[in-house]
């Protein structure tokens, strides 16, 4: 294993720093990685055009960070961009560090061009693949990478040890600066365009413009186990992927082990990872690793292309051979091949669902539109700007102070604690037939509070105001168990008994069904102001987010953790 690497440059005062930071592991044998992360301008060429992407240490993807379960990262991040920066340490528990967690204004203020900040936190009882990403605006287009973590020492995987192991990460590419598309988008209220090109591990492939002889090969020999650790880091849209010729076997989902179960397609959410073994048992050859859009909103314009990798078996003649094999992928539009997907996943053994049950919650997740001030013009449907919401508010950031600093230093007027347990309105969630006087949401910035240890179920109940689609929901702080999904509207009575009470997959990030409903269980055990967001960027853009407010326990170990000195200011 690779831990990335030391800052042999650090200064005596910083190492003394990390040094006691260290001794607070709890855990013998566990390291402390220390990682220096330069946000910058990058000159980089795709699709035959050159120019500046923001970069992590000028690499596209960023640096792939890999640690053991009980490890601790110290990441040190120097913004020498032009644009605020945040990271978030996506599905990292961040017990009562939610401090490090990242999202802008939310548990902390921004990182601004010429700051620094450095990032504290460990990883506590998990294992396999997760990532990190920006949190600021539409930086995380370009500015992400994963994060690999591996068992403790003397720990091994619960499935047949790989021969090799490869990050796969699949992204989103804009011809142009993707902060100024979206705030193009945001001043006209229209949508934003569409991306220009899908890559894997920052490559688009054989199938666009200038980009044959930069295509990622996966290297590969005759009858070995591979670990393929996929990471949909695309900014807007959830993608079909497969492997010309071979079965994938699903062994992980969201840094949590699976059930092992066999599948010839993925279909991952933006956020979501997922850990295949792909067994080389093929003629030696190459083969594509080929991934394209599953676009579950009907009319709703999308990217139509599809990027590709190579599986090259080792002696196959490489750049001389035949033509890579082309897998079969589903349709742009193929729900049953989405549904199924996510139906495989399950926990590998039976697990304690916690209850009972102190908080039933019932929130819709959908799109909408906000009516054009007087004095501007707006660019959405018949002159409206376009919104989002949850339970019908439209979640806006803070800008004087984030939402985790406001409550701990209790500075009021930052945000409320009044988010709806359940819709202000009960309609037809998903008819086709919805009342335009409930297409326009109540905008604020709201928490849901929480005591600490508090069972907590959630109904994300889907819309189909303005377009029913899929929503990738993703609950920062926390991982959580998925009940049960469905399409319709959910019904308590009805669809209560198909919960899964044995062995539900274990999520950091839950695909909510085009025109459906996904029903989640957790414990409120994690002190901290936790983003709850559909990890569609424009959708969070448009304001599908709420928060959760979760407080102190009982002493030092059930509370959030004192700011760290250099916590940027606002």
């Amino acid at each position: 294993m690779s831990g990335g690497g030391r800052n042999t440059n650090m200064s005596c005062s910083l190492l003394c720093l990390l040094l006691s930071f260290s001794t607070m592991l709890a855990h013998a044998g566990a390291e402390v990685h220390f990682h220096e992360f330069i946000v910058q301008a990058t000159p980089t060429k795709r699709l035959c055009r050159t120019h500046n992407i923001i970069t992590v240490n000028g690499r596209y993807p960023g640096p792939t960070l890999a640690v053991r379960n009980g490890d601790t990262l110290v990441v040190n991040v120097v913004n020498r961009a032009k644009y605020n920066v945040t990271l978030h340490w996506h599905g990292v528990r961040q017990m009562r560090t939610a401090w490090a967690d990242g999202p802008e204004f939310v548990t902390q203020c921004p990182i601004r061009p010429g700051g620094s900040y450095r990032y504290r936190f460990r990883i506590e009882e998990q294992e396999g693949t997760l990532w990190w990403h920006a949190h600021s605006s539409w930086l995380r287009a370009t500015v992400h990478g994963a994060l690999v973590v591996y068992p403790k020492r003397g720990s091994s995987y619960p499935f047949p040890h790989p021969n090799t192991e490869f990050p796969v990460i699949l992204g989103e590419w804009w011809n142009e600066d993707p902060v100024q598309v979206i705030r193009r988008a945001t001043r006209s209220g229209a949508a934003p365009n569409i991306s220009d090109a899908f890559t894997i591990n920052g490559q688009p492939g054989d199938l666009y413009k200038c980009s044959r002889k930069d295509t990622t090969i996966l290297p590969v020999a005759v009858g070995e186990r591979n670990l393929l650790r996929f990471i949909n880091a695309a900014l807007n849209q959830e993608l079909f992927i497969s492997v010309a010729g071979h079965t994938m076997t699903v062994v992980a989902a969201d840094a949590a082990y699976t059930k092992p179960f066999a599948t010839s397609v993925l279909m991952l959410g933006p956020g979501q990872t997922t850990d295949v073994l792909v067994t080389t048992n093929q003629p030696a050859g190459r083969y594509y690793v080929a991934a394209r859009a599953y676009a579950s909103a009907q009319g709703v314009p999308f990217d139509n292309t599809t990027t590709t990798a190579i599986l090259e078996y080792c002696n196959s003649g490489g750049g001389q051979a035949l033509p890579p094999v082309f897998p079969v992928l589903p349709a742009f539009n193929d729900t049953p091949a989405a549904t199924k997907f996510a139906a495989g996943i399950r926990s590998p053994r039976p697990v304690k669902i916690p209850g009972p049950v102190d908080h039933h919650l019932f929130f819709t997740v959908g799109l909408g539109l906000l009516s054009c001030p007087p004095d501007r013009f707006c660019a959405g449907p018949n002159g409206t700007r376009l919104a989002a919401s949850m339970n019908n508010v439209s979640f806006q950031l803070p800008t004087r102070l984030s939402m985790l600093q406001a409550y701990h230093l209790g500075v009021p007027g930052v945000f409320t604690t009044d988010f709806p347990a359940v819709p202000p309105v009960r309609f037809d969630y998903t008819g086709s037939n919805i009342s335009q006087a409930l297409w326009q949401p109540e905008r604020g910035t709201k928490v849901y509070p929480l005591k600490y240890g508090s069972v907590v179920q959630i109904v994300l109940q889907g819309t189909g105001i303005l377009a029913g689609e899929e929503h990738p929901m993703h609950l920062h702080g926390y991982h959580f168990y998925v009940l049960a999904t469905g399409f319709g509207n959910f019904d308590p009575r009805r669809d209560a008994a198909r919960f899964n009470l044995v062995d539900p997959p274990f999520r950091n990030t839950v695909g909510v069904p085009v025109n459906g409903w996904a029903v989640i269980r957790f414990v409120a055990d994690n002190p901290g102001v936790w983003l709850v967001h559909c990890h569609l960027d424009v959708h969070i853009t448009w304001g599908l987010a709420m928060a959760f407010l979760v407080e102190n326990g009982v002493g030092a170990l059930q509370s959030l953790e004192p700011p760290p000195p250099d916590l940027p200011l606002c």
